[in-house]
This record gives C-alpha cells, sequence and structure tokens, in this order.
C-alpha cells in the first residue's frame, strides 16, 4: 500500500507490536531476526519499512537482493552464508545486492547486528529460516488482490514477469508454507495487524502436527 503525503504515522498497535519484538528472546546469536511474508503485492515492503521506524531504524535485509531471475527462491544458502551466519557472529553482513534491471550482483549492501533486524520478502518465513526466527510475520491479502495490486504497480510491461512469479510463488508456498506458522497478521490492505495485536500465541518455531522438524538452513 502507499500513502501520498509520505510515510503512514505510526499507530499504538504498530509501536505495541515494537514494544513486544524488542522483548522476545534473541534467536540469531544476539539478533531478534523477524520476518515479513506474504505474496508478492502484499504490503511487505511497506509494512516493514513502518516497523523499522518503529524500532527506531532496524535494519531490514529486502529478499529481493538475494534472489535471481534464475532462483526466484534459490537464495537459501546466500542468506545463511552472507547474512545470517555473521549476523550470529556478531558481525555485519556484507554482501552484493542482485540488481534486477542489469540482472547481476552488484551494489554493495551492509546490514549491521541489532536487537531487532527484519527479513522482508515472499518465503521469508520458509521452513529452512523458521529456527532462525523470532517472529514471523504474515502479511493477509489473497494471492490474486496482491498479484493485481503488483501488476498494477509495475504496468503492463512487466505482466509476463509476473506471470512467471506468480507461478513460482504458487509453487513455494504449496510445499513450503509460511502462513500457517505466523505468530501475527497484518492486514494487507491497512497495514495494521489484526487481532490479537501482538502475537496470535503460537511459537514461530513450532510446526503443524506430522511436520517434519529441520535443523537451520539445513537444505
Amino acid at each position: 500500500m502507499e500513502y501520498p503525503h509520505g510515510p503512514a504515522p505510526e499507530t499504538s498497535e504498530l509501536a505495541a507490536l515494537a514494544d513486544h519484538l524488542r522483548a522476545l528472546p534473541p534467536s540469531c546469536g544476539a539478533v531478534r531476526l523477524v520476518a515479513v511474508d506474504g505474496h508478492a503485492g502484499s504490503g511487505k515492503t511497506t509494512f516493514a519499512d513502518r516497523l523499522s521506524r518503529a524500532l527506531g531504524g532496524a535494519p531490514v535485509v529486502h529478499l529481493d537482493d538475494l534472489a535471481t531471475h534464475q532462483e526466484f527462491f534459490g537464495w537459501t544458502g546466500r542468506l545463511r552464508d552472507w547474512v545470517l551466519k555473521p549476523l550470529a557472529q556478531g558481525d555485519s553482513a556484507r554482501f552484493e545486492a542482485y540488481d534486477w534491471g542489469a540482472r547481476h550482483f552488484q551494489g554493495a549492501r551492509e546490514i549491521a547486528p541489532a536487537p531487532v533486524v527484519l527479513l522482508e520478502g515472499v518465503g521469508a518465513g520458509r521452513r529452512a529460516v523458521r529456527p532462525a526466527l523470532a517472529a514471523l510475520i504474515w502479511m493477509e491479502l489473497p494471492a490474486a488482490d496482491a498479484n493485481a495490486r503488483g501488476l498494477r504497480r509495475d504496468g503492463p510491461q512487466l505482466a509476463a514477469f509476473w506471470a512467471r512469479w506468480s507461478s513460482a510463488e504458487n509453487a513455494h508456498f504449496a510445499v513450503d508454507p509460511s502462513r500457517p506458522y505466523a505468530d501475527l497478521l497484518v492486514d494487507g490492505r491497512t497495514g495494521e495487524p489484526l487481532p490479537p495485536a501482538v502475537a496470535r500465541g503460537s511459537s514461530v518455531r513450532d510446526r503443524p502436527a506430522g511436520g517434519p522438524a529441520k535443523r537451520p538452513l539445513d537444505r
């Protein structure tokens, strides 16, 4: 969602969420890693930016910087080696971001360890990443609505790309869903946490009955 007159004001619900996240136990070294997941076009980036401000400028890792045209969802190894391992060791994560126009990695990024670091992108709450998360936030917007929003934003010239992306996204979530593990749902239309405002009462490390346990980032 977009706010035509600048950043959306911080709400009491967002401030309460920020306080809640700061109080969680660290999950990646001394860092509380918080995922913001949802369908492409669901408002993840906008919400992550707002939450970052509510947290006093928390660093944001955008998974678009780690994905590529060839590997929309094949970024787990890069996330592990470039971001999570350094943060877990108390070091800054330094890496080159993927340029979607030039189709190669360029442009230095640095993510310093902080009390809370946000991980934003489709699949941020995937099975291989959840053991490193303190919390998982899901942007609640149906896939069709999110896709339509993305097409309006990017224009008809990217319709073919969006078709490829949507197919890959659907395939990913079919075998590795994030929403069932979310600690919090956020309305993708309003950008506000859905009741209850802070948490849904389950741990991001829990899994539905019968779901296989996996070691952190072992794929």
